[in-house]
């Protein structure tokens, strides 16, 4: 089965994610392939509209753990890169449709979409600090430009889950809507845009990214440095450990062996 499916009509190439039992969870083969069908889809002039949504009771529940822990990303090049710069530089419409989980990546992926539609049941959370990690896909810039430090700060500092409601109170989504007509309302907004004279929709969204593409790009690679470092640190050892324990991680341990040494 396929991991990511695609499917293309009357001008809006529909991306998605296809590991139902996973709930989407990423693998870095996805990253590659994802990245590849967004960097073809911006060169296709048939492709007006991006349409991305998540197979099964998820969007995407952010890196597969397993393999992310076999292939954790560097400092520099890496699959997660790949689709980050793929993300940053596309200037066609790109529209979400977000239901259950939205995790991780799973959230910030989706700060590169125009048009975020949640289903009540939609569920966000950037957990990185929890696993002694950072932010990524420019998060740690685009977030709080968008919402202020102080909200921000509760999102990213103690990685608290929010909900689609609470999404929409910070301007992290277009609207909610019932998860039935979901998809629904989504593909309309596609097929709205799709309708639209495409060069001169490009050209806008260009121009609205342009003050702050640069910026973007600056905080993905610190991101992706500050990352490739604090993913090979004793306190990302213990939360993956525990993680896969299933226990409460314990980032104490460290101090209380310095303190007795």
């Amino acid at each position: 089965m396929d991991e990511i499916v695609t499917e293309h009509a009357a001008g809006i190439l529909r991306i998605q994610l296809n590991r139902p039992t996973k709930r989407n969870a990423m693998t870095s083969a996805m990253y590659v392939a994802l990245a590849d069908i967004f960097n073809a889809a911006a060169n296709d002039e048939g492709t007006r509209v991006i349409l991305w949504h998540g197979a099964g009771d998820s969007f995407c529940a952010g890196n597969d753990i397993d393999d992310f822990l076999k292939n954790p990303p560097g400092p520099g090049e890496s699959p997660q890169a790949g689709l980050m710069h793929a993300l940053v530089d596309f200037d066609k419409p790109l529209v979400a449709a977000v239901h259950g989980a939205a995790i991780g990546g799973g959230t910030t992926m989706l700060t590169h979409c125009d048009f975020i539609y949640a289903g009540e049941s939609a569920k966000f959370q950037m957990p990185f600090i929890n696993l002694a990690l950072v932010p990524e896909f420019g998060s740690s810039c685009s977030v709080p430009a968008r919402i202020g430090h102080v909200r921000a700060a509760e999102l990213i500092l103690m990685g608290s889950p929010f909900d689609a409601r609470r999404a929409a109170e910070l301007g992290l989504v277009t609207e909610v809507v019932p998860d039935n007509d979901l998809r629904a309302k989504a593909t309309d907004t596609a097929r709205k845009l799709a309708a639209k004279p495409a060069a001169a929709l490009q050209a806008s969204k260009r121009l609205m990214k342009q003050p702050f593409r640069e910026q973007i790009k600056a905080a993905m690679k610190a991101e992706n440095e500050e990352f490739s470092t604090q993913v090979r640190s004793e306190d990302a050892r213990e939360a993956f450990t525990a993680f896969v324990e299933r226990r409460k991680p314990d980032f104490t341990r460290n101090i209380k062996s310095q303190a007795t040494a």
